[in-house]
């Protein structure tokens, strides 16, 4: 390896990078009502917007993945940077819906590559407990980065600040990672060891990898879902939509970060089963309480999905071994695609529930109220579907000893 790369340097320049995908997410969380308002966009049409975001994600991931051990990590991340200052000026001057889906797909793609880069670049940086220590480090930021551009939202909107001045904020971290990166001699990518693309394709064809596919598409919606959607959908409940998903951003960091023991102690289903279960709780919660009430929902929910998209990648590490880093890759590319596809049933539902409201004689906040909470009851579902997948993948697995060390880093 070469002496020469600076890895303190390198692993920060990761972690705001983590921090700008992290802020993608939350502040055009934020602002999607605004936009909605100024361009007179339909709910559904918001919801495609939100899914160029999951769409662009697994493209660059999985391409990013295949070609990292030929271009290697600085040629990515390059694009990674080019794509978020296109896809966020893009976006402040969109002019309208085609626009929005345009910057929104590039901003997607950049957040890609960063996955498709960082991950593979620490690794081959570290070894050990230092390796399993720096990428809870690093993924800790994608959680952080929603956090803080959470309360950045909150605060520039209740100061009155536009939704364009919110997106300028975006290339602050971007700008950041781009400085720590410039001019650096980054690590040769490691080949020795690598199981063949045929042998991966293999092991991916096998009925436990096509199960836990089914399980990523419905915890990543679960995860993403009502979180992308936080600022209309709560936004007539009494509580601060911001400030929910600061709240649960905040916890799922900090429950990230001890994901391992907790894995060791309930076991990878154990963990899965019981998240299904208090994220279906914590999603009734927010569909039927208002008020302060909703924050001990958010607790609960954030509990509930916190643990799902590490342990679902664990999973595959642990159960389908010779998938190799391929098969995480794609797994997690599944879990953004899923996603990408909801966005829009999930805009037609509050568009839907709206109109029928509407026609039932609700105005102003009750009307938003019910339409929220008439959305989030649909959401239920998703969680209710998993309790049943995670019971049968419990008796299924339940003799098989592949739970211990699963690796808590990813987010």
């Amino acid at each position: 390896m070469n002496e020469n790369i600076n890895k303190s340097a390198l692993f920060y320049g990761s972690c705001f990078a983590l921090i700008t995908t992290g802020f993608t997410f939350s502040i055009r969380a934020g602002i999607l009502p605004q936009l909605g308002n100024e361009f007179g966009l339909s709910a559904e049409q918001l919801g495609f917007i939100n899914s160029m975001w999951f769409l662009g994600f697994p493209i660059s991931m999985v391409i990013g993945g295949l070609v990292y051990h030929t271009v290697g990590p600085k040629i990515i991340m390059t694009v990674a940077f080019l794509a978020h200052v296109l896809g966020i000026l893009l976006t402040i001057y969109a002019g309208g819906y085609t626009g929005l889906l345009i910057s929104t797909l590039l901003i997607g793609i950049a957040n890609g590559c960063t996955e498709a880069a960082c991950n593979p670049m620490i690794a081959d940086m570290y070894s050990g407990t230092t390796l399993n220590k720096m990428l809870n480090r690093f993924h800790m930021w994608f959680p952080g980065g929603i956090l803080i551009g959470s309360l950045i939202s909150k605060f520039m909107t209740d100061l009155g600040f536009s939704w364009q001045a919110q997106m300028w904020v975006i290339l602050v971290p971007a700008l950041a990672y781009a400085f720590l990166f410039f001019g650096k001699a980054f690590p040769k990518p490691q080949v020795e060891g690598a199981t063949s693309i045929g042998q991966n394709l293999k092991a991916m064809l096998s009925p436990l990898y096509i199960f836990l596919i089914v399980c990523m598409a419905l915890t990543a919606i679960t995860e993403f879902g009502p979180g992308q959607w936080v600022g209309i959908i709560l936004s007539s409940s009494g509580a601060d939509p911001m400030l929910i998903l600061a709240l649960t951003a905040g916890l799922v960091a900090v429950a990230r970060f001890f994901a391992g023991p907790v894995v060791a102690s309930l076991g990878q289903t154990g963990v899965l089963l019981g998240g299904a279960i208090l994220s279906a709780i914590g999603i009734y919660l927010f569909s039927t309480v208002t008020g302060s009430t909703a924050y001990v929902a958010a607790i609960i929910f954030a509990l509930g999905y916190g643990y799902f998209w590490p342990v679902m990648v664990g999973s595959v590490a642990q159960r389908v071994p010779l998938s190799s880093a391929l098969g995480m890759s794609i797994i997690g590319a599944v879990g953004m695609f899923s996603s990408s596809i909801f966005q829009p049933i999930i805009g037609s539902w509050i568009d839907n529930s709206r109109s029928e409201n509407t026609a039932q004689g609700l105005t102003g906040n009750a009307l938003e109220l019910a339409t929220g909470q008439e959305t989030l009851q649909k959401m239920i579902a998703f969680p209710a579907i998993l309790i049943v997948l995670f019971i049968i993948l419990f008796f299924w697995q339940r003799n098989s000893k592949n739970t211990a060390g699963v690796p808590s880093s990813a987010h």
